[in-house]
């Protein structure tokens, strides 16, 4: 893997990590209903989810292509084909009002809930865990960056890394501005934003992975 490529996807990990998730939306939660520390117990529970899932992704897309060389080519089309319909999922998402439910959470002076530090640890990572749509989404997305005449698994290790220490950034962001966050991520207009947002973000990378080769 190049340098030129590396940054390619670092770029493109930290535009899919700004756009809000399941994950995201967990963590700002807690944040917002308990405070930061347990804020950051559901985001290692989310970060272990997203590992498990990221390395059972990776082993069986490696175990795919040592089986078929020859579909090395065709699951880096498939990857690309698939992020664009992400983002065409994306853009046509519905969304939620979730304004009354945050105003109660986060209403001012109210004091903070408590909760078991495992319930939150538990809870991220049954978030986590609960989208088997990101095994697909991992399968489809890797490959393009791969080099196909180096050593696939330190070049897998590096994304997956790479990923997961932008995720936790992102996490502990929003952790630590929920409150200022929330008034935006709960009202309907801005999550319409969020939505079209990251299906500009995946067609695009979509579209322009299906030209590029690393």
């Amino acid at each position: 893997m190049t340098l030129h490529t590396y940054g390619l996807y670092l770029a493109a990990v930290v535009l899919i990590s700004a756009t809000p998730g399941p994950n995201i939306f967990y963590v700002t939660a807690r944040s917002i209903r308990f405070g930061f520390g347990p804020a950051m117990l559901a985001m290692t529970g989310c970060l272990l989810a997203l590992a498990l899932t990221l390395s059972a992704s990776v082993a069986g897309v490696s175990a795919f292509m040592l089986a078929v060389p020859a579909a090395f080519e065709a699951l880096k089309y498939f990857g690309a084909a698939y992020l664009i319909f992400l983002g065409i999922q994306a853009w046509r998402a519905p969304v939620a009002d979730l304004a009354s439910a945050s105003a109660s959470a986060s209403a001012s002076g109210s004091p903070r809930e408590t909760a078991s530090r495992w319930s939150h640890f538990r809870g991220g990572f049954l978030v986590g865990i609960s989208n088997p749509k990101l095994l697909v989404f991992a399968a489809a997305f890797f490959p393009q960056f791969i080099a196909k005449d180096a050593p696939w698994l330190p070049q897998f290790a590096l994304l997956v890394a790479t990923f997961l220490a932008v995720e936790a950034c992102a996490y502990v962001t929003v952790a630590s501005s929920a409150r200022g966050l929330a008034r935006y991520l709960v009202q309907a207009a801005w999550q319409r934003r969020i939505n079209r947002l990251s299906g500009v973000i995946f067609a695009g990378f979509g579209c322009a992975l299906l030209r590029y080769r690393p």
